[in-house]
């Protein structure tokens, strides 16, 4: 029998789509990794809730407003759906890097909610994700960070060479390792 409250959060930007120096500002900017919509259903086949916890600073840099938030991830859950998967909740961050919040990665503030809305501990759950900062929020609050190459991960790695956790070419790698543990 599987574990209840089995989750997965993942980073959007540069793992589950293509990101962009200039920011995803639209629906049509917005578009899938290869692999990583069907990662989310075979978390989703394998008992795993799957949740997107996102740095949007484009929000407080005046890129988008929300109602274009909403309808970029609109857009992702639909695509998701047709793939046969689910995403549970979307945390994200709406502030600037200078705005001294506590919900921006690598601080942990998002994370934390997403504990507390769901009445679970973070120890072993697993963060997926392309940046430093996802592997540092993850560390800060005892989760389990993985690493993807997508995105800026392998920027990532050539700077952090050392980083001792999992690492793969892609979320649907991840997930394949991930929904192979007993």
């Amino acid at each position: 029998m599987m574990p209840e409250n089995r989750y997965v959060l993942l980073d959007r930007d540069g793992v589950i789509n293509h990101d962009s120096d200039d920011f995803i500002k639209s629906p049509e900017q917005w578009l899938p990794i290869e692999g990583s919509l069907e990662a989310i259903a075979l978390f989703n086949q394998h008992g795993y809730k799957v949740v997107v916890v996102t740095n949007q600073s484009g929000l407080a840099r005046g890129l988008f407003d929300a109602a274009t938030l909403e309808s970029i991830h609109a857009k992702m859950r639909t695509m998701v759906e047709q793939k046969g998967g689910t995403i549970d909740a979307i945390y994200f961050c709406p502030h600037g890097p200078d705005d001294d919040c506590t919900c921006r990665k690598p601080k942990p503030g998002l994370l934390e909610a997403f504990a507390k809305d769901n009445h679970v501990k973070l120890s072993g759950i697993a963060v997926i994700g392309d940046s430093l900062r996802d592997v540092q929020a993850a560390q800060a609050v005892g989760a389990s960070p993985i690493l993807v190459k997508t995105g800026k991960g392998r920027q990532t790695l050539d700077n952090n060479p050392h980083l001792n956790i999992p690492i793969f070419e892609n979320l649907y790698d991840a997930a394949k390792y991930l929904v192979s543990r007993p």
